[in-house]
């Protein structure tokens, strides 16, 4: 895969992942999926618990696509400044990077 394929990948992993915690929530709590989507901090429709969800199915869906394990919540992740998963897409940044 080229780099440009493993991007629009991570992207659809990272929709797939925000789709399945939509299908948990009410019609009145949907929350809009897009590359600014905000998943953590101000502005964030996503609470922990959901945050929590997000990333752990994120993991899952990127190891069964890719063959290879990455943890998004290691040290390195939440020593940075802002965290990589602020956004949609600083957190496929972060995840190619992982993979690179």
């Amino acid at each position: 895969m080229t780099t440009n394929d493993n991007a629009v990948s991570v992207l659809e992993l990272i929709y797939q992942a925000l789709r399945a915690l939509n299908e948990e929530r009410a019609a009145d709590e949907q929350i809009e999926i897009g590359t600014s989507t905000s998943l953590f901090g101000e502005g964030s429709e996503l609470d922990s618990l959901s945050l929590v969800s997000v990333i752990v199915d994120l993991e899952t869906l990127v190891s069964d696509k890719f063959g290879r394990t990455i943890s998004l919540t290691d040290d390195k992740a939440m020593s940075r400044d802002p965290v990589p998963f602020s956004d949609v897409t600083s957190l496929q940044a972060y995840i190619l990077e992982l993979l690179a």
